[in-house]
């Protein structure tokens, strides 16, 4: 039955400890796995103490055992190594302290740790996290490398070493964490996530020498894993060696056999740019080069073309056309002239035939009345009348007619 508590009837923290003792009691033995986050073992001390880690969550537990249970499990358990524990839950309520109480310690098997890769491995396949179409590309240049490696260890020293061989102004944002044990793993972790909140880095490097297995595991827990893939900057996996394959190579978003080739593949050599802006120049020289010649060539021919080669035998062409011209305009204009002339000499000829004039030289006269009116009629006697002659005129009078 629930306890009855009311803020008139609390109940004392004895009580709610005796009843935490009480239900924790009835729960049974069960098995445990987790890693061996930490262990005390004091010589003539009749207990063990160790802390035990959830290597999926930030959660551990305290478990203690007769050393005699400790010591059944071989090899030797040190920390770091994953275990599996048949323990009886416990409170110890003067304290209100939770913990384990071991009965038998296992080491987890390594074929059982790679059985669980798989699985887990499956399960991030199946979510896409593995997929290449979430891959982001590596920056040909960085402006600054995040590097996430060991202290002191020849990992680093191979990635920067290599790295400035290959590009000396390279820089590097480092950050050395443990690389193996309890803690690597939320170590490493931690890291990555501050160098991803890092503006001025393009491109994180995560490595460490090569090792067991065992030694590796970090590198494949879902945790890691999970924050590598919500990384906004590319993460370059450098672990081990060329054989080994943690799931880290899957989530990253480029894999390196080794810390030598991540430093291969984060930065260009600066000789072979050298080599390919000289092949480019190379080619550039040769495509102008031949775009020269092409143009040479047309330009040669278009200057052997008669018009600009002798461009005066077309100008004198087209004089003696227009000369041509001319003598024809010439001879048009000479001809119409001359029609015009005997047209008008004609005209002239039979204008001085119908003239009075002509009618006079021929020996005829022109009689006139005093008021100028040519005489058609015998005019009365004594009519004053004038006689036009061709060689003039005269007066005269009528005498007399018939």
């Amino acid at each position: 039955m629930p306890l009855q508590t009311s803020p008139e009837k609390p109940a004392a923290v004895r009580t709610v400890a005796q009843l935490v003792t009480q239900w924790v009691d009835r729960l049974g033995a069960v098995w445990i796995e987790g890693q061996v986050a930490q262990l005390t073992r004091r010589p003539g001390a009749g207990r063990v103490f160790i802390t035990l880690r959830d290597t999926a969550a930030d959660l551990s537990l305290p478990l203690s055992c007769p050393p005699r249970v400790l010591d059944a499990a071989q090899p030797v358990i040190t920390e770091g190594d994953r275990i599996l524990v048949w323990a009886k839950p416990s409170f110890y309520a003067g304290k209100g302290s939770f913990s384990l109480v071991a009965r038998e310690v296992r080491h987890v098997g390594l074929g059982e740790l790679l059985a669980r890769l798989e699985r887990l491995k499956g399960l991030l396949a199946a979510e896409g996290l593995f997929a290449a179409e979430r891959k982001r590309a590596i920056p040909f240049l960085p402006r600054r490398v995040g590097l996430v490696c060991g202290r002191a260890s020849a990992a680093r020293r191979d990635v920067v070493e290599n790295a400035v061989a290959r590009w000396p102004g390279v820089d590097f944002h480092t950050l050395e964490v443990a690389v193996q044990g309890p803690g690597a793993a939320a170590a490493v972790t931690e890291a990555i996530q501050v160098l991803d909140a890092d503006a001025s880095v393009d491109v994180i490097v995560v490595t460490r020498g090569g090792g067991s297995a065992e030694d590796l595991l970090p590198f494949s827990e879902e945790r890691l894993l999970r924050a590598v893939a919500a990384c906004a900057t590319p993460v370059v996996s450098a672990i081990g060696h060329e054989q080994d394959s943690p799931l880290l190579d899957l989530v990253a978003d480029l894999r390196a056999s080794t810390p030598t080739d991540a430093a291969r593949r984060v930065v260009p050599s600066l000789d072979e740019q050298e080599q390919v802006v000289r092949q480019g120049i190379g080619r550039m020289r040769e495509v102008m080069n031949s775009a020269l010649a092409r143009e040479e060539h047309l330009l040669a021919q278009l200057r052997a073309r008669p018009v600009l080669a002798a461009p005066h035998q077309l100008v004198a062409a087209l004089a003696d056309q227009v000369d041509l011209l001319v003598e024809r305009s010439r001879r048009a204009v000479t001809g119409q002239l001359d029609r015009a002339q005997d047209g008008l000499h004609h005209t002239r000829a039979r204008v001085l035939a119908l003239s009075p004039q002509a009618t006079l030289d021929r020996g005829y006269a022109v009689v006139q009345d005093g008021d100028g009116a040519v005489v058609r009629q015998v005019p009365d006697p004594r009519t004053a009348l004038v006689v036009r002659v061709t060689e003039g005129r005269f007066d005269a009078v009528v005498t007399g007619g018939s």
